[in-house]
């Protein structure tokens, strides 16, 4: 999931009525929605400060994210 925010894809959150997130999909720089990532992927993610958001926006790679990224043949 990191190599496709890496590349500039994106997470869409849900907030149930509670304001907790019940769903997030992350979506590719081309708009395909990436299969296998769930909701204890994305808080493992947030929790480790490798992706986030700011005023509601859709969840983004941060600079600790980056880093964190190996470097793979189909990354550009």
């Amino acid at each position: 999931m990191l190599h496709v925010l890496a590349q500039g894809g994106m997470i869409r959150h849900q907030r149930g009525e509670n304001g907790h997130i019940i769903e997030a999909l992350c979506f590719t720089r081309d708009g395909f929605v990436l299969a296998d990532t769930g909701l204890s992927l994305f808080n493992r993610l947030r929790r480790r400060g490798f992706i986030g958001s700011l005023n509601g926006a859709p969840y983004r790679i941060t600079q600790a994210g980056l880093r964190a990224v190996r470097a793979q043949l189909d990354n550009r």
